[in-house]
């Protein structure tokens, strides 16, 4: 655990040294800030609605693009300079060195999400805010969260081009965001029933309604724990 740590750490050090988290948290308080306060008839004051509901949608899709820009660099990056080699040689395992990244990218996501309390406080004054609802709401994004970051080492962790593991990564999630709830629609029987099974965006939305269900838990947790276990396997194949 100690080890696991000391990777998290040094990889959340990198993401502010290099400025890198502070773009990326401008953009996006920017862009929930402004999808929520402040974007014609979604906004909460037109609405006259106290809920955060607009907020986690738009969060969702932030997200969705924050998340493979901060894991694309993780291991791909490492591989390349040769970084990677050397700290494989050191007395750490390889689901130690994947679960510090995984902790680093997590733990940034949580500070992101942890500016955007202030929404919380300033709606909750505004009227009768369904205070359960909400919890769920940021659950259901750091459970999303922690799928897309799986995701991403998986993407960063087959390629050495930070370019290609980001715009992978936002394919397969393109899959789970958009593809496998079209396709659950589409096709009736078994088939159906399991791309919507698959679809993340349904597992979201029936969380952020305020309904914490165990398989909606369980499909993110094996969600992020395979993306884990195939960046742990691509690297032990080195």
């Amino acid at each position: 655990m100690s080890q696991t740590w000391l990777i998290a750490k040094k990889e959340l050090a990198s993401f502010f040294d290099s400025l890198i988290a502070y773009i990326l948290l401008i953009a996006f308080l920017g862009f929930t800030g402004f999808f929520t306060w402040m974007r014609g008839n979604g906004d909460i004051f037109f609405r006259k609605q106290a809920d955060l509901s607009v907020f986690f949608q738009t969060a969702m899709w932030t997200l969705f693009f924050f998340i493979p820009a901060i894991t694309m660099r993780m291991l791909a990056e490492e591989k390349k300079s040769g970084t990677l080699e050397l700290l494989m040689t050191k007395d750490v395992s390889n689901r130690q060195i994947v679960s510090g990244k995984f902790l680093a990218a997590f733990l940034m996501v949580c500070i992101a999400l942890a500016f955007t309390i202030i929404y919380y406080i300033s709606v909750s004054r505004l009227g009768n805010l369904d205070h359960g609802a909400t919890i769920a709401g940021y659950i259901g994004l750091l459970l999303m969260s922690a799928a897309y970051i799986g995701i991403g080492l998986f993407t960063s962790s087959i390629t050495n081009n930070q370019i290609v593991a980001f715009l992978l990564a936002l394919i397969i999630g393109i899959c789970f965001q958009f593809v496998f709830g079209i396709l659950g629609s589409e096709l009736t029987g078994w088939a159906g029933e399991l791309f919507n099974t698959l679809s993340l965006t349904d597992h979201f939305t029936s969380i952020i309604r305020g309904v914490l269900d165990t398989k909606d838990i369980i499909y993110f947790v094996s969600v992020t724990a395979l993306g884990i276990f195939l960046s742990e396997y691509m690297i032990s194949k080195r």
